[in-house]
């Protein structure tokens, strides 16, 4: 099977644009989550755990764009 130059750029984009989203969100959460855990220490709010599950949207972008890229490979 021969596969093409093009075909690995695009695989190694998709890839990318996976790993940038879950890494921009590892960051998120980890900064966000120790702030959080300071609030909840002096306030007890549970609407504040919304903040925490924010970023995940950043990984589904992500995953959104690599299959752009993917679909488009073939069209």
């Amino acid at each position: 099977m021969v596969v093409e130059i093009g075909m690995g750029l695009v695989a190694i984009g998709a890839g990318m644009a996976i790993v940038g989203g879950a890494l921009a969100t590892a960051w998120a959460q980890a900064s966000i989550g120790a702030a959080l855990m300071g609030l909840l220490a002096e306030k007890d709010d549970p609407r504040a755990l919304l903040f925490l599950a924010l970023p995940e949207t950043m990984v589904i972008l992500g995953f959104v764009v690599a299959f752009l890229i993917i679909s488009n490979l073939g069209g």
